[in-house]
């Protein structure tokens, strides 16, 4: 496509991810601006499970036995004249890593906030890695159908634990049995609870609503929310766009998304404030890879194996950096050198999936990989060698020995294990000298996932045995001698051969330093 052609369509992208604590109502939302864009005829609750109906982006088996999300789901869809790439996340603190490294992939961030119980130590966890990156992040006060904490505090918490100042756009009339709508700042008009198109928008002249609806305006809950609205506009944060850019400002929005309530106005408002694509930096150099570039870029910032269990397939999640996408293009593999062919590509509806001819920067595709890519790989055409910015490794915390239970399983012990750990939440290590397999996982979860992946999708049983919490330190191999290793620094090798210790405790660290003075240990995040 001409160069001007493609600078309009980088500018009607728009990828950004939501994160949350779990049960915050992520998928939720994800689901209702699904069907705002048409994608989906019913929003389904994750809850309704004996209806049969499923999240749409929850789609993996045990993800609808349990009711959670444990991958980050890539959804895309039309509306007005943006093209929008939703990467819902995990919001379980064990599947963190996977949430950390989408959050690479994206331009901005919206989080998901439940009104009843403020910030939670996760979601605080992950505002850090936004905040680190510098990305716009979008508020949502979820749950107002149910009686929640009092929307003044709600910013101030959000102000004091994550150190951003809140701009309210709108502002609740009344939560729970008494709710009546909501006070539309940034619009100047009042959102009616349980109205229809629209008809539930009434717009204010001077703060005044209309004549006719003086049974709201005699309402304690609606007096009380003009006080607090006028109370903000004189002592609140003034919206300021640039710092909103800057990832210094948040504006806060509230609603239900359970009832479809203010998810719409909040829809609207972020395409029009959330920035286009950006651009992303080279690794070792100052330089910068614009998403207007007319030579495709692009890395992996996740692998999935078995997304469709009958085909035993597997993909690679891309984020596209600069230039276009077309199918059957020939790529350079950064790692490699080697030149590939992009014959099969994908863009998502969760796990509904039509083949892509083309995309461009800002786009997520997924390509089908029988085994040539790995998390953080960089492709690109062009003579000039591109490679992005590593993205984050995280040290596992736990660790399993882990056999086949059956033994005439061997093959499809080995393949299944090879392909789960490709995808990056657990870490495979072998021992040093008999190389039995060890998993390293941040949290339990993920070996409870592991386990029942293995069973479900490569039928094979699975005997896990904890070896508790250890703490993984990485060793050069010319200072390595074997016989360091003792019961208390379990002696292993990772996925590229290099040797480390597993240290029992904090006591058993430091008196490995203090006999080996010299060694350098090294750790990953």
């Amino acid at each position: 496509m001409e160069q001007k052609q493609l600078e309009n369509e980088v500018n009607k992208r728009r990828t950004f991810a939501i994160i949350s604590h779990p049960d915050a109502g992520k998928t939720t939302i994800t689901e209702q601006m699904l069907y705002f864009g048409g994608v989906i005829r019913s929003a389904g609750t994750v809850k309704a499970k004996k209806s049969g109906q499923f999240a749409t982006s929850d789609w993996m088996e045990i993800e609808k036995k349990r009711g959670i999300s444990v991958t980050s789901s890539v959804m895309q869809f039309h509306y007005h004249d943006k093209d929008v790439n939703i990467l819902d996340t995990p919001g379980h603190e064990d599947f963190s890593e996977d949430t950390y490294r989408t959050l690479m992939a994206v331009d901005a961030a919206v989080m998901v906030i439940d009104s009843a119980k403020g910030i939670e130590p996760q979601t605080k966890k992950l505002f850090k890695v936004v905040k680190k990156r510098g990305i716009p992040i979008f508020t949502f006060m979820n749950k107002l159908d149910r009686d929640g904490r009092d929307p003044l505090d709600l910013i101030a918490e959000l102000e004091d634990l994550l150190n951003i100042e809140g701009c309210a756009m709108n502002w609740p009339i009344g939560m729970g049995k008494e709710l009546k709508g909501l006070y539309d700042i940034a619009n100047d008009r009042v959102e009616l609870y349980r109205k229809e198109g629209d008809d539930r928008y009434l717009p204010l002249t001077d703060g005044k609503l209309p004549a006719g609806n003086e049974e709201l305006e005699g309402e304690g809950v609606y007096e009380q929310a003009v006080g607090e609205v006028d109370l903000i506009k004189e002592a609140g944060n003034s919206f300021d766009l640039d710092k909103i850019k800057k990832g210094n400002q948040t504006p806060v929005f509230f609603g239900s998304a359970l009832t479809n309530f203010g998810v719409q106005t909040f829809l609207d408002t972020f395409l029009d404030m959330a920035p286009a694509p950006a651009e992303h930096k080279m690794q070792d150099s100052d330089e910068v890879v614009k998403p207007d570039d007319p030579e495709f870029s692009a890395f992996v910032f996740k692998i999935q194996a078995n997304m469709n269990p009958n085909h035993r397939d597997r993909i690679a999640f891309v984020r596209i950096c600069s230039g276009e996408f077309d199918k059957g293009m020939d790529v350079t593999l950064q790692r490699t050198g080697k030149v590939m062919r992009l014959n099969n590509a994908t863009e998502f509806m969760s796990d509904q999936r039509e083949q892509v001819k083309t995309a461009v920067a800002g786009d997520i595709v997924g390509l089908y990989d029988t085994g040539n890519f790995q998390i953080g790989d960089t492709i690109y055409t062009g003579k000039k060698s591109i490679q992005f910015e590593d993205l984050p490794q995280f040290t596992p915390e736990m660790f399993m020995e882990v056999q086949a239970k059956n033994v005439m399983k061997q093959k499809s012990f080995h393949k299944g294990m090879q392909q789960l750990v490709q995808e990056g939440a657990v870490q495979l290590y072998r021992t040093y000298t008999t190389n039995d397999y060890i998993l390293g996982a941040v949290g339990q979860l993920q070996f409870e996932v592991f386990q029942f992946r293995m069973k479900n999708e490569y039928n094979c049983d699975v005997i896990m045995k904890p070896i508790g919490s250890r703490t993984a330190r990485w060793i050069d191999p010319e200072q390595l001698d074997p016989a360091m290793s003792s019961t208390r620094n379990m002696l292993v090798k990772d996925l590229d051969d290099q040797p480390l210790f597993l240290f029992e405790n904090r006591f058993a660290e430091n008196w490995f330093a203090n006999k080996y003075p010299d060694v350098k240990l090294t750790s990953k995040l």
